[in-house]
């Protein structure tokens, strides 16, 4: 049994990606434990060329188990997107599992986060505008939205409606943009939680069940983690 931790030492962009698809090759299971869709790496292989921002490469390998773990940002669009690309080749994505604490990111996320870059000028960040900082924001001040909330539609549109309001607000007042409407989100996010459904799991339980049975675990560092 071991467990490999792939970091990053030089913030970002050292090549973690091809050290993972390497690896991963002797690994029963790939967790990915941070980060969202703002990075990402490039696999070739004999079935074709594959882009992966969220599913973790080992998805390629059978008998290889997929975590994307707690500490991962969602964009739900962009992980089916990456489900049909493998679905198209032929490929079982059965073995990927979402942690149902994952934060996902909502329309207003990357809305607000290219407005304030705006709203920055010359001092902005220099963000991927892809919601990445609104949504872990929302996640440590206790008012984002989890995979486990989209799993029941009445819950969600509880849980949404104050969080909503609120950005509403702020699009409003501070920059001048348009509202969202409530119901339009929770129907779409909770269409976003039946196609979800079958992969969402306690990531957590599934590690420590690995590690325990002696299995080799991949944890997949992402943005200069």
């Amino acid at each position: 049994m071991a467990v490999t931790i792939v970091l990053g030492g030089q913030w970002g962009d050292e090549g973690k990606g091809k050290v993972i698809d390497a690896l991963a090759v002797d690994a029963n299971m790939v967790v990915r434990a941070n980060g969202g869709a703002n990075a990402g790496h490039t696999v070739v292989t004999d079935q074709g060329t594959f882009k992966f921002h969220l599913i973790p490469s080992g998805i390629l390998h059978p008998g290889c188990s997929c975590l994307i773990g707690a500490g991962v940002v969602v964009d739900p669009e962009t992980l089916f997107r990456e489900l049909d690309q493998l679905h198209e080749r032929g490929i079982d994505s059965s073995s990927l599992r979402v942690s149902n604490r994952c934060h996902l990111i909502m329309p207003y996320h990357p809305v607000l986060d290219k407005l304030e870059e705006l709203r920055r000028g010359d001092d902005r960040i220099g963000t991927t505008q892809r919601g990445m900082g609104p949504c872990y924001a929302d996640k440590a001040a206790r008012r984002g939205i989890r995979v486990a909330d989209i799993k029941d539609p009445e819950y969600l549109r509880r849980r949404l409606e104050p969080i909503l309001r609120e950005k509403n607000e702020i699009l409003q007042a501070i920059y001048g943009h348009e509202h969202y409407d409530l119901t339009e989100m929770a129907e779409q996010y909770a269409s976003y939680g039946e196609r979800l459904a079958p992969y969402v799991a306690d990531t957590e339980a599934l590690v420590q069940d690995a590690i325990l049975g002696d299995q080799n675990v991949l944890l997949e560092g992402a943005q200069a983690a």
